[in-house]
């Protein structure tokens, strides 16, 4: 048999994508441009925002987000278990307390009972986890922050396109953060985003994304100097977009679609030649019309899991594992939290495996992995 080399994620880079990059390279602007601009409106129209802020990467996408919402020492910001560890260092960054929520054993989105659970006087905000494509229940979220005065701040790397009950994630209160990596849905190489429909944190997430800095007039506690004056009103950062990396961005948005559809056609051949096989495959709920990033399986017998995973490996399948609970991490151990924190989250870890999922999958390579997958777990 010929061994192909199928990674769990991979970009899709055309002609017309480096077209638009070579563009920018013959033009005048490289760094912080116009297509910037043009870049978050197309966030903007595809997630249902008014405002988006372009930033260098969905870390410092969460980071300037959880700035923006004001969060401190002595606050505490609930966290699901299960996601990639910049989703609750954002909080530690900010020199708040990430408290974890365990997940739902059948979506592995985060366990809204278990959050409810976890909410104290302290409790500043939450971050739901819109966990492989698959969407948090954000009406439910709305009612939980409205009754406690949460800040929400929606992590959206995994979500580009989704909908909840047919809303975009940008049509609800709070931030949205978004990450353009390669794995991604669209890429910018690197490159994140912040969405929200709140004019006083847009502007903060502005300043917060380039050293504080402001030039709008309007916000000036001094007197102007002149057309040169610009004035520092926080401690911010230098988390700014390029123009080359925006006018990919762009033209990848023109893509989503297609991207959107490919996607779908293979979970759902996935979902029909899988059906039978000793692992469990993460559901979708009913509010979630999902745009799938990741494809993940839990092994019914948690002691097969490292087997099966290195034979996949063996096998050219770039299998993947998503992820490892955020407070099993040394790190986190070191600074106090311990196992069974989220029983629930800490057992899905055990089974879990990730198979490739992107849209240059051709049929030949889904076949592949289907092939395999059958070998090694049938």
């Amino acid at each position: 048999m010929i061994v192909l080399h199928i990674p769990y994620a991979s970009h899709t880079i055309d002609d017309s994508d480096i077209a638009a990059v070579v563009d920018v390279l013959k033009g005048n602007f490289l760094t912080t441009g116009p297509k910037i601009k043009e870049f978050e409106q197309a966030i903007c129209d595809e997630v249902g925002s008014k405002y988006a802020v372009a930033v260098s990467n969905g870390t410092a996408a969460l980071h300037i987000a959880a700035m923006a919402a004001g969060i401190g020492a002595e606050d505490e910001v609930i966290v699901p278990a299960i996601t990639f560890a910049a989703s609750a260092n954002c909080v530690l960054y900010c020199g708040a307390t990430p408290v974890f929520a365990d997940v739902d054993k059948d979506t592995l989105l985060m366990d809204l009972d278990d959050a409810k659970r976890k909410i104290t006087s302290k409790t500043k905000a939450i971050i739901p986890v819109h966990f492989g494509g698959e969407v948090c229940d954000m009406d439910a979220y709305e009612q939980l922050a409205k009754e406690h005065g949460l800040h929400i701040i929606q992590d959206s790397a995994h979500s580009l396109g989704s909908k909840v009950r047919r809303k975009g994630q940008g049509k609800f209160s709070g931030q949205q953060i978004w990450s353009f990596h390669p794995a991604k849905t669209i890429t910018t190489g690197e490159g994140g985003a912040i969405t929200t429909n709140d004019e006083n944190l847009y502007k903060t997430l502005l300043r917060l994304r380039t050293h504080g800095i402001t030039r709008d007039t309007s916000q000036y506690i001094n007197q102007n100097h002149g057309g040169w004056y610009y004035e520092m009103l926080d401690l911010g950062f230098n988390y700014r977009l390029t123009d080359m990396q925006a006018a990919l961005g762009i033209s990848q948005m023109q893509k989503l679609p297609q991207f959107a559809k490919r996607r779908a056609e293979i979970v759902a051949h996935y979902d029909k030649v899988f059906d039978g096989l000793p692992f469990q495959v993460q559901k979708s709920p009913e509010w979630s019309s999902p745009v799938r990033h990741l494809y993940t399986t839990r092994m019914y017998d948690k002691n097969r899991r490292l087997e099966v995973f290195d034979a996949l490996q063996a096998k050219g399948i770039g299998v993947n594992v998503h992820y490892i609970p955020v407070h099993l991490m040394p790190y986190y151990k070191k600074i106090g939290y311990k196992p069974g924190l989220c029983s629930v989250a800490e057992d899905a870890y055990e089974r879990l495996i990730t198979l490739p999922l992107y849209p240059a999958m051709t049929d030949e390579m889904v076949e592949y992995v289907v092939s395999a997958v059958n070998e090694v777990m049938g």
